[in-house]
């Protein structure tokens, strides 16, 4: 006789599928818990930005240096203004591009401030190097991980991206809009992709959202706008007790 939970034909089955949804959300709050997590920004962006590619998203802009630098920047001044345990982490997807970018600028500075939320994909995304081991999550099921995002975060800095960037802004923004998750920053990062992609005043235009729904987002352009509005929206007065 094999007890049920040993049994990894029944485990992997159809039948325990209940059972693997709530060992992801058990053993992510057990380690979260175990390693003193209590807020974060949460980075999103593409997988396919990689170091020092522009085109054809920009021809301008490095995006990947752009969100390795605000990490980085996030991350000095919470290790210098906030007491262990009370910092805010950088988390993102886990995966390559914009992830990697924004877990390898805050390692720079703080490894313990590195976490990433990765998700099994069929392509097999692979974890980035720059997350802390403690703090290297993976996922089986979507709307687990998007859970996690949600009860960790306290804002969001959102690059350029794909369907999977997309479904992850809009779901946060529509999570705040509709008062089931605590009004939070939310930043897009690069008006040249944002302003051709989304027309958020349409929606105000056109009566499908409501005028102060628009104020939910803010388009940067540089690291220090994008700093400077995290760290206001998140500590109000901070800016006058410590510069960065």
């Amino acid at each position: 006789m094999t007890k049920a939970y040993k049994n990894p034909e029944f485990m992997m089955g159809a039948e325990a599928r209940p059972l693997r949804m709530l060992a992801e959300y058990i053993e992510p709050r057990t380690r979260l818990n175990r390693n003193h997590v209590q807020r974060a920004l949460i980075f999103f962006g593409s997988a396919r930005l990689r170091p020092g590619k522009r085109k054809p998203v920009s021809e301008s802009v490095d995006y990947y240096e752009q969100a390795r630098l605000l990490a980085a920047r996030v991350a000095r001044w919470t290790t210098r203004s906030h007491a262990e345990g009370e910092r805010y982490l950088i988390v993102t997807g886990g995966g390559p591009g914009i992830m990697e970018a924004a877990n390898r600028g805050a390692a720079d500075v703080n490894p313990d401030l590195s976490m990433g939320f990765n998700i099994s994909l069929p392509h097999e995304q692979e974890a980035n190097a720059y997350i802390h081991p403690d703090l290297n999550f993976e996922f089986h099921y979507f709307f687990m991980r998007k859970f996690w995002f949600m009860n960790v975060a306290r804002g969001l800095v959102i690059f350029p991206g794909g369907f999977g960037t997309m479904d992850e802004l809009f779901e946060v923004l529509t999570l705040i809009q509709t008062g089931k998750q605590p009004r939070m920053p939310v930043v897009l990062y690069g008006r040249e992709f944002w302003n051709r992609l989304v027309d958020f005043d349409l929606f105000v235009e056109m009566g499908l959202i409501s005028p102060e729904d628009r104020a939910l987002v803010r388009t940067v352009d540089t690291v220090a706008e994008a700093f400077e509005y995290l760290r206001d929206e998140l500590e109000p007065g901070a800016s006058g007790a410590q510069s960065e």
